[in-house]
């Protein structure tokens, strides 16, 4: 799933693109994407690309004042091309392809999502904050507000919910999920099933600290990057997220995994929970 710093170096790779591009039509190819009615996506034809910005995992396109805000989910994505085909393109269950931006010189984006679980959505909305996920997002975790007092509160607010499930919960925090938030608990030295309540005033200002110095070099590697190459840049510098059965880059230990629900994360027992493996609930069923 594309995080804050995949969507962020997308949000400004596209706004070089299409900057004061005008847009000729969206085709819709997988209706189920499409989440609005009002206004329709007709809406768009003939406006101005007056900006392309970023919402927690949100993209948001303003064309004339109108905003078509997309939000990849696990499995979306957005391919640039140079060349689009003339002819609308048709409805296809079997195609990965969920909807297509022509712009005025021929050229144009591909919105594709693959797999056969759909959840990629696409919003044609007047504002923003008319799209209930953009409306119910937490603090930017790399903006000025989101301070240690912020951060803090929110960890209190939470109790004894485990840390690896605050930081990925898009109205607590906005743009961290599955893999950054491994990744920042790994830096922070931290186990991911530790309770949101229980840090020291140390630990606060730490995870503050590395949730700002991890999330910030990934959007600075990934800066200037084009979206073709942004998974594997994400993919190539991940310490323990996907990487179960390889050595901890800082100790060496095996990195292990945790299953959960349709998803899994990754930890190192020496780096984060002294050296305790934690229990695999998913895995335990499984051997009885």
């Amino acid at each position: 799933m594309p995080e804050l710093p995949e969507v962020e170096a997308l949000a400004h790779d596209l706004a070089k693109r299409l900057d004061g591009r005008a847009i000729v039509r969206v085709d819709i190819a997988n209706f189920s994407c499409l989440k609005t009615y009002d206004p329709p996506i007709t809406a768009l034809s003939g406006g101005m690309v007056d900006g392309v910005s970023r919402h927690g995992k949100f993209l948001d396109f303003d064309v004339s004042g109108t905003h078509l805000v997309l939000h990849l989910a696990l499995a979306g994505w957005v391919r640039w091309k140079d060349e689009v085909p003339k002819l609308p393109a048709k409805p296809n269950s079997k195609s990965p392809l969920a909807a297509r931006v022509i712009l005025d010189d021929g050229s144009g984006l591909d919105i594709t999502e693959a797999g056969t679980r759909k959840s990629l959505a696409l919003y044609v909305v007047r504002d923003p904050q008319d799209v209930e996920g953009i409306a119910r997002l937490g603090p930017d975790p790399l903006a000025e507000e989101f301070t240690t007092d912020v951060l803090a509160g929110i960890l209190e607010t939470a109790g004894r919910a485990q840390i690896k499930g605050v930081l990925r919960y898009q109205s607590t925090i906005a743009g961290i999920g599955n893999a950054y938030s491994d990744e920042i608990l790994h830096a922070a030295k931290m186990s991911p099933f530790k309770p949101a309540n229980s840090l020291t005033e140390f630990e606060v200002q730490l995870l503050h600290d590395t949730i700002r110095s991890v999330l910030g070099d990934a959007v600075a590697r990934a800066d200037g990057l084009p979206a073709s190459e942004l998974k594997r840049e994400k993919k190539s510098n991940m310490a323990v997220h996907g990487q179960a059965g390889e050595k901890c880059p800082v100790c060496g230990d095996i990195v292990r995994s945790v299953s959960f629900a349709d998803r899994s994360l990754q930890y190192c027992a020496t780096c984060q929970t002294g050296g305790k493996p934690l229990a695999d609930r998913r895995m335990s069923k499984l051997l009885k």
